[in-house]
């Protein structure tokens, strides 16, 4: 087992590396298998083979939508099936913009009896909000995953 910040030998269930007092398992400028340098960013070690554990992010695709402006768009304006037409899902959004405007509509011909019935669609589009800021609902309508 080597060091993976200084490449240096280290015992088989060290907590911390005696040459460079980092702990184990951290670093990823060497390799922890062999203890030969590592290239920036590599997944694999180009000597032994061995699987880096460096970070290694997904590139973004290209025209992916953002989670965080998804979720607040449901959580302040589900009402109106915003964050459903920001996703593509235009059907849904349509329903929720116009349970929310025939809500309206009714209310003013009722004087005012229809109320209650107006925080339907509020709260469809929070709890959708929630879910997509919580990870439950986690691509577009195309399939596409949604970006951090």
């Amino acid at each position: 087992m080597y060091c993976k910040n200084c490449g240096s030998a280290m015992e088989q269930g060290a907590a911390v590396c005696i040459n460079c007092g980092v702990p184990s398992g951290q670093g990823a400028n060497y390799c922890a298998n062999c203890g030969n340098p590592l290239q920036p960013g590599a997944a694999v070690c180009m000597s032994c083979g061995f699987a880096s554990n460096a970070a290694v992010k997904a590139p973004a695709v290209p025209g992916a939508k953002s989670k965080m402006a998804a979720g607040l768009l449901g959580i302040f304006l589900g009402g109106f099936g915003v964050h459903n037409f920001y996703l593509g899902y235009t059907g849904k959004a349509i329903g929720q913009l116009s349970i929310t405007l025939g809500v309206i509509l009714l209310s003013v011909i009722t004087c005012g009896l229809a109320t209650p019935l107006a925080f339907l669609a509020p709260i469809w589009g929070l709890v959708e909000g929630i879910m997509i800021l919580c990870g439950s609902i986690n691509t577009d309508a195309n399939g596409v995953p949604l970006t951090d």
